[in-house]
């Protein structure tokens, strides 16, 4: 993280685990599930201070709410991605323009970016994705439209789309069929 000195930091719960909010004087500049892939090192996150009345992680809360509640399905939030190269950042504010409920293939999103040969890289970037559920990364699916590669877990992966597709986040119970 180049620039994550300067960082801000609060947690919310949520129905899927709790989860590290942290902005910059820019914006929104992370979102990670406690036991996330490639989450900053404990030692950087214990460096910034904790500020719950801070305005962007305020908002990111608020609006977290509505999500789970299903109704936002859309964030409107001052954004941080200077801590990506500009590859990853152009790959992150693509993921921006999938639409709430909809999925789309690494290979549409590589060629959606003018990279079409570059499936393996706009995935790394994707895993890199520091902002879970706001830069929805989760919307992004394998080329037989299967679920790959969420750095937050497949199953937290399943119920955000359950969510945004109006299912709910949690499989509802197989129903019993007697003998």
């Amino acid at each position: 993280m180049k620039n994550a000195t300067s960082r801000f930091k609060a947690t919310v719960t949520s129905p899927l685990g709790t989860l590290l909010l942290a902005a910059s004087t820019q914006g929104l500049a992370g979102v990670w599930f406690s036991n996330q892939r490639h989450r900053p090192s404990e030692g950087l996150i214990h460096s910034w201070p904790t500020d719950a009345s801070n305005p962007v992680l305020q908002a990111t809360a608020q609006q977290l709410s509505r999500y789970w509640e299903g109704g936002l399905n859309r964030f409107d939030l001052p954004l941080d991605l200077s801590d990506g190269t500009l590859f990853q950042q152009s790959v992150w504010s693509a993921l921006c323009a999938i639409p709430p409920g909809q999925t789309l293939r690494y290979g549409e999103l590589a060629s959606q970016i003018g990279r079409p040969a570059a499936v393996r890289a706009v995935g790394t970037a994707i895993g890199r994705n520091p902002l879970s559920i706001v830069v929805p990364c989760h919307r992004v699916v394998g080329a037989d439209g299967s679920l790959t590669g969420y750095a937050g877990g497949l199953d937290r992966k399943a119920a955000l789309l359950r969510l945004e597709q109006g299912g709910g986040l949690f499989s509802p119970p197989s129903p019993c069929h007697p003998a």
